[in-house]
């Protein structure tokens, strides 16, 4: 079901699913009489990839996942963020991603994503004393997965290797709240992953009877100035119509598998 689940959903992402719809289209121009059918289903596809380029869209339905959950403090002033200080014995970080090349230094290594990830991981674990770091992630080379990654970025920054606890094993969200699950038992934990993460993360923990405590990072949709570049497409909009879609998907699948 894994694998199954990997070979489709690429396929309903904007950029796929677009240009599926738009080859469609030229194959009716150019080699059928349905010139109509083929007209519509490429001005369809074009408009739709146009559409989810500017920034507006792919915003509001983040934006409406991130900030389900309120920031925590991390030991610096956020407003509107959790000030007060949950007990927690375990800070879990969920990585990301991950590449593999000895030539190159771990910070170039770590995805975007996990890289903030773990940083503020490490940040709520040194505000929690007698806390411990369990780094999740099974994804990348086999010899060296997203959390021994982690593991490595952690300890070269300072923090004690007897606190790191490194699962390495899942596969995505779901295996990591499970393997999770036998580290940290029914024990109140936090857990850090991407602000748009959070929701879905949150819902498969909970299913499987644990306390989480969420700690969002790497927001996507900040408050800022409208600028000129505001009106025109992008790759970056672009971007975030692709994770918004894999979020959405994520959410509904795990609804319909019975995990949240």
């Amino acid at each position: 079901m894994f694998l199954f689940k990997k070979i489709i959903s690429p396929f309903f992402l904007p950029i796929p699913l677009c240009l599926i719809i738009s080859f469609v289209g030229l194959f009716l121009i150019l080699f059928t009489k349905r010139q109509k059918s083929g007209k519509f289903l490429v001005s369809v596809g074009i408009c739709t990839l146009a559409i989810l380029s500017y920034n507006p869209i792919p915003n509001y339905f983040i934006a409406r996942l991130e900030h389900k959950h309120h920031a925590y403090t991390s030991g610096i002033p956020v407003e509107g963020a959790v000030q007060e200080h949950h007990p927690a014995e375990y800070v879990v970080v969920l990585a990301g991603g991950i590449g593999y090349d000895s030539k190159i230094p771990i910070t170039s290594l770590l995805s975007d994503l996990t890289l903030i990830r773990v940083i503020e991981g490490i940040l709520i674990y040194r505000e929690n004393p007698g806390s411990r770091l369990v780094l999740s992630g099974g994804s990348g080379s086999e010899s060296y997965p997203e959390a021994i990654g982690m593991a490595d970025f952690a300890k070269a920054i300072g923090v004690d290797e007897d606190d790191i606890v490194v699962e390495s094993d899942s596969r995505d969200t779901k295996d990591q709240a499970r393997l999770i699950k036998t580290i940290v038992g029914d024990k109140p934990f936090i857990l850090v992953t991407s602000a748009y993460h959070i929701p879905r993360s949150m819902a498969l923990f909970k299913k499987l009877g644990m306390n989480p405590i969420p700690a969002p990072a790497d927001y996507l949709v900040t408050k800022g100035k409208i600028s000129i570049n505001s009106f025109f497409p992008g790759s970056g909009a672009l971007r975030k119509s692709e994770i918004a879609v894999h979020e959405y998907l994520g959410m509904v699948w795990a609804k319909l598998r019975g995990q949240i």
